[in-house]
């Protein structure tokens, strides 16, 4: 079966429309008319191995909060849509990303419940078109509307930007790993509650 996921989501603030497949081969064609988010998405999809289609309009005459907020709520509710009952999935992983001179750990549960820690010291307010102060707060959405577990450290690094592609490219290929089929556990839920 297919582990993928479509959404629409329309407000007074923004139009997006996403699509994620988790067993993709890392193509990705995201247009949120926030450069940086997009560079961001982009790569996320292309270390994770994830097929990732974008397209947002959103208010961006007034700042890049809502457009950047809303899509990755729409993130979220597609990886937590895609993965289902998330029966016989590895679950739990991790992965250390180095940029030049900055190292990320992402790790990451997908069991269900949410939960979000970012610990990265942004030395600058913005990247591109995106604030630093926004880089906890969509990774919050993501994990919220996700339903999973996850937790970022720059372990160090000078660059924001470095520091930003670092956990972005660890948050890919962490779930990767957590959302590769275990055979050994021939379609349980991996959790000894029996359900995720």
């Amino acid at each position: 079966m297919e582990r993928s996921a479509t959404i629409n989501r329309t407000t007074g603030e923004t139009s997006i429309s996403l699509s994620l497949k988790i067993d993709g081969h890392g193509h990705a064609d995201v247009a949120t008319g926030i450069g940086f988010l997009d560079h961001m998405l982009t790569l996320w999809a292309k270390h994770g191995l994830f097929d990732l289609t974008v397209h947002a309009q959103g208010d961006l005459h007034v700042d890049e909060h809502h457009t950047a907020e809303d899509t990755c709520i729409c993130l979220g509710r597609a990886i937590d849509m895609a993965l289902g009952e998330r029966r016989g999935i590895v679950r739990t992983a991790h992965s250390f990303v180095p940029m030049d001179e900055t190292l990320a750990l992402v790790a990451l549960d997908l069991g269900g419940r949410p939960y979000c820690v970012v610990q990265a010291d942004f030395v600058t307010p913005r990247v591109g078109q995106l604030g630093t102060d926004l880089i906890y707060h969509l990774l919050e959405s993501v994990a919220f509307h996700g339903r999973l577990n996850l937790h970022a450290q720059v372990l160090y690094g000078r660059n924001d930007h470095h520091k930003v592609e670092a956990i972005f490219k660890a948050f890919g290929r962490a779930l990767d790993s957590a959302t590769q089929l275990d055979l050994r556990l021939a379609g349980a839920v991996p959790s000894t509650k029996g359900v995720l």
